[in-house]
Formats: C-alpha cells, structure tokens, sequence
C-alpha cells in the first residue's frame, strides 16, 4: 500500500514533558535488579511480544498499511545506506574491524538529532535528543568495531519510543516488522560485510547467532500456522531458497549459511537444536524465553542499555 500523504499528529502528553539524554544506569551486576523491575524493562519487553504477535503468519510481503512515518523510517535507513556506499573501507593490516566504520558512525552520531527530527510533528521536535540517542547506539561500537544484540537492542527502543510518543501507532505495527525492521536487517547486514565488523559478546557455537536475536522471535511467529514449512523443515536448502524472501527466520538461515562453512549443526547447534521442535508455536515461546535470560538479563548486555524519561529506570508502577 502507498503511504498516506497526511502526518496525523497524535493528542500531546508530552507538551510539559522535559525530555533528557539518555544514560547509562546498570553499573554493576547488582544493579540488574533496578532493570528487570523497571518501566524500561517492561515497556521493552511489552513492545518487542507486541510486534511478535502482530506478525503471527504473516508473510515479510503480506499487505499491510505504510503510514507515512513508517515511510519515513524507511527513508532514514535507505540514507544511513547511501553513507556506507560513500564510507567504502580501508586499506589496513588487519583482516577485521575496517577503520572506516568509525567513519560512518561519527556521521550518525552528529545526524542523529535532525534525522530524529524529520521523523517528529512540530509539537515533538524536542525530543528528538532522546530518541535521536537510541539510534546512535544501533548499529555497532566504534572502538571495538563491533555488533551485538546490544546494539540490536537499541534500534528496538528507538522504535519504542517512537511507539511511545504516538508517532508510530497500532496500525503500524506489522510494518514496523515487515518494512523497518527488515530494511535495519539488511542495513546491519550490509555494515558488518563492508566493515567486517566482529560479534559484539558472541558464545560461538552455543550462542542462538553471532550478531541477531530478534528476526528469529518475529522471524518464527511470522511461521506459525504455516503448513508448508515445519521447524524440521527450515535447513532444507530447496525451501530456503523458495520462501527466504518472505519469512525472517528463513532469510537469517540462509545468511549464516551465506557467511560460515561446515556443517550447520556444528557451528550453529543452538539454531540446529529447533529442527525437532515439533511446531512453530512452540519454537517462537522457547526463543522468547531464551532472549529474556541470554540478552535481558545479562549484565555485559544491559549495561550499555541508556535510560532517559520515555525508557526510565523508575520502578514499574
């Protein structure tokens, strides 16, 4: 569906509200008590079941509204696109962590505001310094020149806030799957093969995948109820081939087999391990579970998480 040519901006709750920039809180592994009770963590978590459940069976080329703000995410990724494209990497000794990302993310990270900006109606303008503050941290470390589901994470409460401050809506939520997240997919996809980015925070073979958690969440909800595809299904290179541009989980699986050699089993035993649970239902329930314990919940994860007053440490009330 084409966009829709007119911004609706939503009823203000925010007019009084001071927005802040986002910090770090989670200092040390005590602290992870303040995160799982916090409105972060629960208004993080809400979100991520919230877009897992809109996609149920829902293919990434199903029909869906396109609202023009979620036209206008979409834009901002095909611009932080268009910079690697400019940014090529650089010759140097090592193999990994080409230099030239630091390059790029410098450029986001002085972008960040006014591209949050152009994403905001007139009355929200102010907060484009907090929000602005998530998309900075979603695309990789630029010391370490690194990706993780940290960094996965933030590109996640940067759509939250949006969600938060009624610029994405409801209606937007399929799109926010199928269109946004899949295009920061892809973009992420693009920087660590440009810049040869190492995994931020990798458990090798016993990790779910090197750099993503989410696109299998969504990824295996987008599955259920589909009678052509069983979990035990999902290595068969035919069917792979065939549906990998309309389902998540598929087009990941195929990523790993475009980037690692050898058996699947071996160098991806966690991801290998689904092919005998017996439906998809089950598959998406025990990925959420295992991204609540292995990402929510682990301290070198979190504590790069940055709080501020739409994502706050307060208390869950």
């Amino acid at each position: 569906m084409e966009p829709s040519s007119e911004f609706k901006v939503p009823d203000d709750p925010f007019a009084n509200h001071e927005f802040v920039i986002p910090t770090t809180q989670i200092c040390t592994q005590n602290d992870m008590v303040k995160w799982t009770k916090s409105q972060a963590y629960n208004d993080y978590i809400a979100f991520v079941l919230t877009l897992s459940s809109a996609v149920k069976g829902k293919s990434l080329s199903a029909e869906c509204n396109v609202s023009l703000s979620t036209h206008k995410l979409q834009g901002l990724i095909k611009t932080l696109s268009s910079w690697v494209d400019e940014i090529p990497p650089v010759e140097q000794a090592q193999r990994f962590g080409n230099k030239a990302f630091r390059t790029w993310i410098q450029k986001l990270k002085s972008n960040s505001c006014s591209l949050v900006e152009e994403l905001l109606p007139p009355n929200l303008q102010k907060a484009a310094v907090e929000i602005g503050s998530y998309l900075s941290e979603s695309f990789g470390n630029e010391t370490r020149i690194d990706y993780g589901t940290g960094h996965e994470a933030a590109f996640a409460a940067f759509l939250c806030c949006l969600y938060k401050v009624r610029v994405l809506t409801p209606d937007d939520r399929i799109a926010v799957v199928t269109k946004v997240f899949e295009d920061y997919l892809n973009l992420s996809r693009k920087l660590q093969k440009t810049y040869r980015m190492e995994p931020a925070g990798s458990q090798g073979v016993w990790g779910l995948d090197d750099f993503q958690f989410l696109p299998f969440i969504f990824g295996s909800s987008q599955l259920i109820m589909n009678q052509n595809i069983q979990p035990k299904q999902f290595l068969d290179l035919e069917i792979m081939r065939n549906y990998c541009h309309d389902y998540m989980f598929l087009e990941c699986i195929k990523y790993i087999n475009d980037v690692k050699s050898g058996p699947f089993a071996e160098h991806s035993n966690t991801l290998y391990s689904i092919t005998s649970v017996p439906h998809w239902t089950k598959v998406n329930s025990g990925l959420i579970k295992m991204y609540k314990a292995e990402v929510l919940q682990k301290f070198p994860v979190i504590q790069h998480f940055r709080f501020g007053s739409i994502l706050s440490i307060n208390p869950c009330t």
